[in-house]
Order: C-alpha cells, then sequence, then structure tokens
C-alpha cells in the first residue's frame, strides 16, 4: 500500500549516534551509545510505529515529491565512522529492517587514507561497504574532521570535495547527503557543501527537522549516553521539554557567538596578509 506523503509542515525527528560500543575510548564516550541502549531505542521506534528513512530520502521528498515518506519517518544516523556501528548497530538495524544515514570522515577511516585525529578504533572501508550493502546511505563528513568554518577557501574546498572523491571512489557512487563536522556551518560552508554537489547536509541544534529549514541546514537531536529510554522517547515524538536540551542549546548558542567572531577575525587578517602580498 502506498504510504501518505508527510505534509511540508511536519517536523521529522533526525537522531544524531556517533560511537556504539561498552567501552569506548575517553575521547568518545560522551557522545557514545551502549549497545544496549541502542536496541532499546530501536524497539521503541518500531514499537511506537517509526519508519527509518535516509537523508537522500527525505531531501528528494521536500524538494521534489518524487519520495514519499511513510506517516512517521525518523532519521538514524551516525557521524564519524566508528567501528562500533559495524559491530553493534549493523545487527540491531538488520534485526528490524531499518534503514540509516553515516556520514565519515574519509581520513579518520582506516586504510590508505588514514590520517591522524580519529578519537576512537574506526571503520575500515569494507565495512563501509557491507553497511551500505545492509541499506546504509554513506555521505560526507569532511576529510580530516575540522572546523569547516575556520578554513579559508582552498582548504573548505579540498576537505569537503576530497570526502565526496573518496566516498565515490570506494563505494561506486557519489554521496548525496553531508553532515558538518561539530554540527557548525555558515552561508560560505553551506554553499562550498552545495557547489561540491551534496543535495542536502545536516547541522544539530538539538531540534526536529522541518523543510522551512531549508535543506542545508536540516536539524538533528543529539543522542549520547545520558540519554535515557524516557527522554528519548520524548525527543523522537516531538515531547521534549526546554529542560531536555537546556544546556546543549547554551552551549551551543555561546559557541556559535565565539566561532563568529574568530571567523571574521580570521578572515580581516587573511584580506591584510593578501593586500600586503601586492604591494
Amino acid at each position: 500500500m502506498r504510504s501518505t506523503a508527510v505534509s511540508t509542515g511536519t517536523a521529522v525527528p533526525i537522531l544524531m549516534y556517533h560511537a556504539v560500543g561498552h567501552r569506548p575510548a575517553e575521547a568518545a564516550y560522551g557522545l557514545s551509545v551502549s549497545p544496549e541502549s541502542f536496541a532499546e531505542q530501536l524497539a521503541l521506534l518500531e514499537a511506537n510505529g517509526f519508519t527509518p528513512v535516509t537523508t537522500g530520502e527525505l531531501g528528494d521528498s521536500w524538494r521534489s515529491g518524487r519520495t514519499v515518506l511513510p506517516p512517521k519517518p525518523v532519521l538514524i544516523t551516525f557521524d564519524d565512522g566508528y567501528e562500533g556501528v559495524h559491530r553493534h548497530a549493523l545487527p540491531a538495524l538488520v534485526k528490524h529492517g531499518f534503514r540509516s544515514s553515516l556520514f565519515v570522515s574519509t581520513g579518520w577511516l582506516r586504510g590508505r587514507y588514514e590520517g591522524p585525529g580519529a578519537l576512537d578504533t574506526m571503520l575500515d572501508w569494507d565495512q563501509v561497504r557491507e553497511l551500505a550493502a545492509a541499506g546504509a546511505e554513506i555521505g560526507g563528513h569532511s576529510h580530516s574532521h575540522p572546523q569547516l568554518d575556520q578554513l579559508d577557501d582552498d582548504g573548505l574546498r579540498y576537505e569537503v570535495l576530497r570526502c565526496r572523491e573518496l566516498v565515490a571512489d570506494e563505494l561506486g557512487s557519489a554521496p548525496v547527503s553531508f553532515a558538518y563536522p561539530y554540527g557548525y556551518s555558515s552561508r560560505r560552508v553551506r554553499a562550498a557543501v552545495r557547489d561540491a554537489g551534496f543535495g542536502q547536509a545536516l547541522a544539530v541544534n538539538n531540534a526536529l527537522a522541518t523543510r522551512a529549514q531549508g535543506p542545508y541546514a536540516l536539524r538533528r537531536v543529539t543522542v549520547q549516553r545520558s540519554t535515557d529510554i524516557g527522554r528519548f522517547e520524548r525527543l523522537v515524538e516531538n515531547r521534549a521539554t526546554f529542560r531536555d536540551f537546556a544546556r546543549e542549546r547554551a552551549l551551543t548558542r555561546g559557541y556559535a557567538v565565539v566561532r563568529r567572531s574568530r571567523s571574521a577575525v580570521r578572515l580581516v587578517r587573511q584580506s591584510r596578509e593578501a593586500a600586503a602580498s601586492r604591494v
């Protein structure tokens, strides 16, 4: 039976996960979930009538209407590319027949493109391919996971394009969705992601996604070690209170001001240096 299209005003929960494991590295622990909690959360989604879709499917539905969404869509997304997504999350996803979206930092994955910076054991490319074969959409998350809005134009372009090219080379098709490292973006960053060929991109903001946010600033809610099942249900059912995310939103607003100030100072300095070099 054909599903009913979701109206343009409907808010959709986009869940943001990172590491899934029993004992993640300390640097990844706060934003991780245990395999038991992840399995409990998936069981709740199924019991409450949610149907997971991919980021590309949501973007296509809101952009053109070609993809018809189920009555209660939800997105299950993973950032960075931690090995526990394959070891622990994949069996649970397969058990429920759930789709997901995995956003990889290509320079953090184990293999020939591997560089420094990863916070824990990461996926290798064979595991990424297995996730894709099991129904996961593979998206971009930059190459080395920098703060994109702090890069100059050349560095920004490299991070976005290098990531897209490597995913395309390894998987045989170019990624259509992107997630900003640290959840931050700016108009310049969003333009670079769009110009690289991505059709939609995810931020954080700890709120549900709506079409009115635009395809390159879709909001997500953070699922972490401290998210109990009651809070998780409030999030996905759009019953979260201000208190549920008061701390995260305050930190986001405060850090955004700091980042904008830093970015402005950096751009002024670069402009002066460029002018001085032409003298």
